[in-house]
């Protein structure tokens, strides 16, 4: 099998993936999973795709990713690795979708009005 690479996003995070076969090695901008992410859940929410279709130890993902938080970059780089995995086997893409694995988040931060504080919030009202 050749190297397959995706494309994930969410919020203005972007994963790009690059995935071969292996042992199922997950390198984040040069530096271990448990590393980037230190946190369980996120670490969850990234491998999802690879334990719904039993995959954790067939594969290994270099990964960089950039833009955004913690929780935008590990939703990006779940949505790249259901990608990779679809363009390995389409068949899979039916289970991921049903999952809502393949579906890219369009949610994007509101922009800030000008003579508001805050994007919806206005400024406190005052009779006199």
């Amino acid at each position: 099998m050749e190297m397959i690479n995706a494309l994930g996003r969410r919020k203005s995070a972007v994963a790009r993936i690059f995935l071969t076969e292996g042992t199922g090695k997950i390198t984040i901008n040069k530096r271990d999973l448990t590393e980037y992410f230190p946190s369980p859940i996120l670490q969850f929410v990234v491998k999802q795709p690879l334990a719904l279709l039993e995959a954790t130890e067939k594969y290994d993902i270099k990964v960089n990713l950039n833009g955004g938080g913690f929780t935008g970059q590990s939703q990006a780089l779940r949505l790249a690795i259901a990608r990779a995995l679809v363009k390995i086997n389409a068949e899979d893409k039916k289970a991921l979708r049903a999952e809502g694995f393949m579906t890219r988040d369009p949610r994007q931060v509101e922009r800030k009005k000008p003579g508001q504080p805050k994007a919806r919030r206005r400024f406190q009202f005052s009779k006199r």
